[in-house]
């Protein structure tokens, strides 16, 4: 059987997602509890978690921790380890600041990179080890449609997702030949906290619960990729292809900036 083939299931071991005090990973845990799974969150909120917890009594754990701190996620790895293996997880931690040129802030690029690139390396260390040893899991890691290609407001947000698609791919050549199955997650826009702070027409905007739905979906069948949604997934794609003048172009009209490129 192919790895692409293989799907986790909650007879396997323990599920974790990070990320899970809001949003996408919080709505995604409630999704997994419900799916029969035993789900570990993290998140740097104590507090949330354990309300998220009290919500699926038994069936959700709170994992206090900051995806930033390393030596955390490798003992979180352990604890869960400790009675079952992880046969699943969602490295969704995510941290977005919206960002023109004019607001350009290397300590913003810093803060964004530690969370979404250097909070998800230090979830995939120990999980890797893990897997490869006993050849087996699925990981999945939450990029996002705006790492396809550079899109406005997304100086640095959209490079980290881009860098986790990269990452994914890369590791894929690897874990297919050990047994071990990996997915990158590319929603488009959702309604959350972070999302909230744009002032412009999101289109095709979802809710954390709908996301949730569809990466559940995305996870039980077999393939690398889980973007959605599909259409506008497929139009970021035909956009990306176009050459650079037009691509530009086109997004500031979206964007209703004044569309010329010289």
């Amino acid at each position: 059987m192919s790895v692409w083939s293989r799907i986790a299931r909650p007879e396997q071991g323990e599920a974790w997602v990070t990320g899970a005090s809001a949003g996408i990973g919080r709505a995604l845990a409630l999704a997994l509890a419900d799916r029969g799974w035993v789900v570990n969150v993290t998140a740097r909120s104590a507090e949330d978690l354990e309300a998220l917890a009290a919500e699926r009594p038994g069936r959700i754990i709170a994992r206090p921790g900051d995806v930033t701190d390393r030596a955390r996620m490798v003992e979180i790895v352990a604890e869960i380890e400790a009675t079952r293996p992880i046969a699943l997880a969602v490295l969704n931690a995510g941290l977005y600041i919206p960002m023109r040129a004019q607001e350009f802030d290397a300590a913003d690029v810093e803060k964004t990179f530690a969370v979404n690139v250097g909070g998800v390396a230090n979830g995939l260390d120990p999980l890797l080890k893990s897997m490869i040893a006993r050849r087996s899991g699925h990981v999945a890691l939450t990029a996002s449609v705006a790492g396809f290609r550079g899109l406005p407001r997304a100086a640095a947000y959209g490079a980290t997702k881009a860098a986790l698609i990269g990452m994914a791919e890369a590791l894929a050549f690897d874990l297919i030949d050990l047994d071990v199955r990996i997915s990158v997650i590319n929603p488009g826009f959702v309604k959350t906290e972070a999302t909230s702070v744009n002032d412009f027409e999101m289109p095709f905007l979802m809710t954390p619960e709908d996301a949730a739905a569809r990466i559940v979906k995305g996870l039980e069948r077999p393939g690398f990729e889980i973007a959605f949604p599909t259409r506008f997934a497929l139009i970021l794609r035909a956009l990306g292809m176009l050459p650079n003048r037009a691509y530009f172009s086109v997004m500031r009209r979206a964007m209703g900036w004044d569309a010329s490129v010289t």
